[in-house]
């Protein structure tokens, strides 16, 4: 075999379409692109355009917020914890936190830190040391005899601030009605 004996398998690259060639061609004059108007122009990016009509995308009410600087937890069900504990990568009664977590293989990377939720059952005790956990989460890791402590917990302060904001939004709707 030489260089000159290689070939592509048939039928594996289409030729491009060569438009503008002679009306025999099937593709001459207008090159497919029907007549004039904006379409049959190059440049052409009309994503969204209605002909005119208020489009979709601005016809529909906007809702909700999304954060600039969302955080990216790690998210841990106990029912993976109990799967860890059953395999031996982590020890019944130990300290467990995020660096544990990922030596034992349970999470990929810790980002803003790892929160806990209550997916599965917890059969014994751990000390989780996280940055948030789920309510459900927490009773369920006591009550097997554990204990959770949470770094990013909301203080009394933010509690207070958001019960106040959330008074103040009360109050705006029942002064609009």
């Amino acid at each position: 075999m030489r260089l000159n004996d290689i070939t592509d398998n048939e039928g594996s690259a289409r030729p491009r379409k060569r438009v503008g060639r002679g009306m025999a061609s099937g593709t001459g004059k207008t090159a497919g692109k029907g007549m004039k108007g904006q379409k049959s122009r190059s440049g052409v990016a009309i994503k969204g355009f209605e002909g005119g009509q208020m489009p979709l995308h601005r016809r529909l009410p906007k809702r909700g917020f999304n954060s600039l600087k969302p955080s990216d937890f790690a998210e841990v069900n106990l029912g993976r914890l109990q799967q860890a504990v059953d395999a031996g990568k982590l020890e019944a009664g130990a300290s467990v936190d995020a660096t544990a977590l990922l030596a034992a293989g349970v999470i990929r990377r810790e980002g803003d830190g790892v929160r806990l939720l209550g997916k599965g059952e917890l059969t014994v005790a751990l000390n989780l040391t996280v940055a948030g956990a789920s309510a459900g989460a927490v009773a369920a890791v006591e009550k097997a005899g554990g204990s959770v402590t949470q770094t990013k917990a909301r203080t009394e302060a933010d509690e207070a601030a958001r019960a106040a904001k959330t008074e103040r939004r009360k109050a705006r709707a029942a002064k609009k009605k």
